[in-house]
């Protein structure tokens, strides 16, 4: 019988071996580069897309107001949230409700005789003033300040949603300083329908609104974007408490 011979080891295949025509291999996926840049979400509107915004520079009310309008504008576009208008449609709701009662209350008081439609009327009256407290305690008590609610949700290897609250109010002027205006934002980033917290944060901000108007009661509604934009994009980084 033939003695056995060791096979030797097979020696390297050319596949394996590293061609100088063949691509690269492909680096991992940085998870960060999948995250939407904020700062290019909160990026101004460009100039030629802005309507002038003129009001009564000598009222904070007008000015207050023109602010809100400029922040829900910026931040309701597209790219960046959906507004919520839960609170608005509260308000709207009870004042419309308590419209159609005094109508048809007063309705009723015509159609049926004086001493006949006196339970009625009554009822009708009472039902009118309890839904007008409620929706100035809704108001008062649980809309409070606040000008703004958004909404975003967007796709990082799960659905990520983002919710963001913003107050403001007019801090009074002083001998010393113009009136300002205040912001108050809280923001919270969350997955699994709210069940996981991503994170979260808080600012308050407040700047003279004689940085946004000029004498004549224009706005620079760029500078407001500009200012607008950090503060939110602070909060939306984790880089303000």
């Amino acid at each position: 019988m033939a003695p056995r011979t060791r096979k030797s080891a097979a020696s390297p295949s050319r596949a394996s071996e590293p061609n100088g025509d063949a691509p690269p291999p492909v680096p991992p996926k940085d998870d960060a580069a999948a995250v939407v840049n904020v700062d290019a979400l909160l990026a101004p509107v460009p100039g030629e897309e802005r309507e002038e915004v003129k009001v009564n520079n000598a009222s904070a009310t007008d000015m207050k107001h023109a602010c809100d309008d400029a922040l829900k504008r910026f931040l309701s576009r597209p790219d960046l949230f959906k507004q919520i208008h839960t609170h608005t449609d509260v308000r709207l709701a009870l004042g419309w409700l308590s419209v159609l009662v005094a109508g048809a209350t007063g309705l009723y008081g015509w159609r049926v005789p004086f001493e006949q439609s006196k339970p009625g009327v009554w009822a009708g009256v009472i039902v009118y003033v309890v839904l007008t407290v409620v929706q100035t305690l809704y108001a008062y008590f649980v809309e409070g300040d606040i000008v703004f609610v958004g909404k975003r949700k967007t796709f990082d290897k799960r659905i990520v949603t983002e919710r963001i609250t913003i107050t403001s109010r007019t801090v009074p002027s002083t001998p010393q300083s113009a009136p300002k205006y205040a912001l108050g934002l809280a923001y919270v980033r969350s997955a699994s329908g709210g069940k996981t917290l991503l994170g979260k944060g808080r600012a308050h901000e407040e700047r003279a609104y004689t940085e946004f108007f000029d004498a004549r009661g224009v706005m620079d509604q760029e500078r407001f974007e500009r200012w607008l934009a950090g503060v939110v994009g602070r909060v939306m980084d984790g880089k303000a408490q």
